[in-house]
């Protein structure tokens, strides 16, 4: 038998997936900034939350009551609104670059900011039950998405490329560490000699 030749595809399949292919791209960005910067982040602004300065913040904001708390959730939100205006401003006014770097800035602090109230205020928020029942459907959605993104060649190399790059920075800030150490250590020993002569 005859092997039947495939069916070219309409035109509104074919428009439908040059439109959503640079959505696909998008998503798999984001996902993957999301993926690599929220754990991390999330650490980061655990350990700057540790600081005195901090503590009592934390503190204050892990006690407030649910809906408070979701208040609280919302913040970095609103408080990063100004900065994406400022953003487009730089990019409609011929600084392109300048407005990236700042939306990826924002991001990226949005990203610790909104990670760490998360983890302070995620039992109190638990208690919202459309806030709970959303939460799990954005999960379920998110874990959907996710699959069907981390399924495609883009992400798969990106994510190979990003894990090199990983070990490599981790390598790299080891040694620098490690030359800081020594040379620190030489110069305190350099300092004692001299205050002994």
């Amino acid at each position: 038998m005859k092997s039947r030749d495939r069916k070219p595809q309409s035109p509104a399949r074919l428009l439908r997936k040059l439109l959503t292919a640079p959505l696909v791209v998008l998503a798999a960005a984001i996902i993957l900034i999301e993926d690599w910067l929220w754990d991390d982040l999330a650490r980061l602004a655990a350990a700057i939350g540790r600081l005195p300065v901090f503590r009592s913040i934390e503190v204050l904001i892990a006690s407030l009551p649910p809906y408070l708390a979701l208040a609280c959730f919302g913040l970095p939100t609103l408080l990063l609104v100004p900065v994406k205006i400022a953003a487009f401003y730089f990019i409609t006014h011929g600084k392109a670059t300048l407005g990236l770097l700042t939306v990826i800035g924002a991001k990226i602090i949005g990203t610790a900011l909104v990670a760490r109230i998360f983890i302070l205020t995620r039992p109190k928020l638990m208690r919202i039950k459309w806030f709970a029942w959303l939460h799990e459907k954005f999960i379920t959605f998110k874990a959907r998405v996710y699959g069907v993104i981390k399924a495609t060649r883009l992400y798969r190399v990106t994510h190979v490329s990003l894990l090199r790059f990983k070990r490599s920075l981790k390598a790299w800030l080891k040694n620098r560490r490690g030359s800081l150490r020594r040379r620190w250590t030489a110069a305190m020993r350099h300092s004692r000699r001299r205050k002994t002569t």
